[in-house]
């Protein structure tokens, strides 16, 4: 059975706890660049976990009523550790920004569903990454409707989230020589 064969016909409709080399590395580029190669003062973190348990986003039949767990996510002002913590196990303040990274084996109807239940917690812009195809999808919220913008290495050398005024190449997201 080819690996295309597995991917249509057995993708997961959910999270997908193992991970892939494409996967992981998409994910490091994306919070180092996000931290370390933006103007902004962003304040980056990966596997966070959201704290969505005072919302009810049933109609985006995610199976979750309590968190969820963006493979990246990024603020303009950093969560606050309240006094007498030392740590925060969930955070409910939502991200300005979440990347969803496609596994091989997740269903991409899936991450799109998610991306759409970040927008109704109010997060301001979403990225839909998928590193088999090297193609990366932002999404913004414009009154009630939900716009997309679709880069692709091949066709395009930057990605660009006017949302939040980033920029970044896309060959170094993917890890592509020049």
């Amino acid at each position: 059975m080819s690996d295309t064969y597995e991917i249509e016909n057995n993708a997961i409709d959910g999270e997908d706890e193992m991970g892939s080399l494409n996967h992981s590395t998409v994910q490091t580029n994306l919070a180092g660049l996000l931290k370390f190669k933006c103007d902004k003062k962003l304040a980056v973190m990966t596997e966070l976990s959201l704290d969505i348990s005072q919302h009810d986003i049933s109609q985006y039949d995610l199976e979750a009523s309590t968190e969820l767990k963006p493979d990246v996510c990024a603020y303009l002002k950093r969560p606050v550790i309240p006094d007498g913590k030392n740590d925060l196990i969930k955070v409910s303040q939502m991200p300005d920004l979440v990347i969803e990274i496609l596994s091989p084996r997740q269903s991409i109807d899936y991450l799109v569903r998610k991306t759409k239940a970040y927008f109704e917690l109010g997060v301001r812009t979403g990225w839909l990454v998928n590193p088999d195809q090297k193609i990366i999808t932002v999404y913004s919220r414009s009154s009630h409707h939900l716009r997309s913008k679709t880069f692709a290495l091949d066709t395009t050398p930057e990605v660009i989230d006017d949302i939040l005024c980033l920029r970044f190449l896309m060959r170094e997201i993917f890890d592509e020589e020049e």
